[in-house]
């Protein structure tokens, strides 16, 4: 793309103005609130990964739009309750950006993508976070969470010194749900799912695995799947209910040298 930066000056500039007369005029625009769009963006983001995830670039082109969208109507109701606008927005991550980059804009010399993670680290302590942990949203996905706080502890060297010792760990919390399953605990049992996910996520990040990637890809995977064994069924004139579990492993099988 050889888009000039006036022509990018003008086409935010017009969003602006959009967004503006959106605001004045729109019925629906009119009435929104920042608590009212929060599930809206939440949504949107969510489509984002999606068409991320499927790699269609018209898609992610047009979901960061949305994204795009919602980023200046906060700003928006932020210049409406004297607050902010959007010129605050972007000039506070302009500052944020070179202060947390001085391997960029400074003289602060680094090896790799490690220790600029950590340099970053220790710059939000600076800022003012009491926790390496303050910046994980309460409301993340719990799989997201868990990968997060594993990648801030490392930046500050919780860490183990080879990721191969991960695997010990997950063998040891395996014999632990395995033995509150024996003792009929059901309260520890979830315990010990918990202390076993996190710890398989942690694999997952020492062998520079997305975990909720992973995950979903997975899931696409087994719909797919199950998908054409539904198909195969009804075109036999069958339901899934009158087949036995080794006629669905049949078909099953034809299904995963498909996918």
């Amino acid at each position: 793309m050889n888009t000039s930066m006036q022509e990018k000056k003008d086409a935010f500039e017009r969003l602006l103005n959009i967004m503006d007369e959106l605001r004045e005029k729109c019925p629906w625009d009119k009435k929104q609130t920042f608590e009212s769009l929060r599930s809206l963006t939440i949504e949107e983001t969510y489509e984002l990964a999606d068409s991320i995830l499927k790699r269609n670039l018209v898609e992610i082109k047009k979901e960061i739009g949305d994204i795009l969208l919602h980023i200046v109507f906060y700003a928006r109701l932020g210049n409406e309750e004297k607050s902010f606008d959007i010129t605050d927005v972007i000039n506070s991550l302009n500052e944020k950006l070179i202060y947390r980059h001085p391997h960029v804009f400074g003289t602060v010399q680094v090896e790799d993508d490690t220790e600029v993670k950590k340099n970053w680290e220790h710059l939000k302590i600076k800022e003012g976070n009491r926790s390496v942990l303050g910046g994980v949203p309460d409301s993340l996905p719990a799989l997201i969470k868990a990968s997060r706080i594993q990648e801030k502890v490392r930046a500050v060297g919780f860490d183990w010194d080879e990721r191969s010792q991960v695997w010990e760990k997950v063998k040891e919390e395996i014999a632990e749900v395995e033995a509150e399953i024996k003792n009929s605990d059901a309260e520890k049992t979830e315990q010990e799912f918990g202390d076993l996910l996190f710890s398989v996520v942690n694999a997952c990040r020492l062998y520079d695995v997305d975990p909720e990637t992973a995950l979903e890809r997975t899931n696409q995977k087994f719909m797919n799947r199950f998908r054409y064994l539904e198909k195969k069924t009804l075109e036999s004139g069958r339901s899934l209910k009158e087949m036995s579990l080794a006629e669905m492993d049949l078909i099953w099988d034809e299904a995963k040298k498909k996918t």
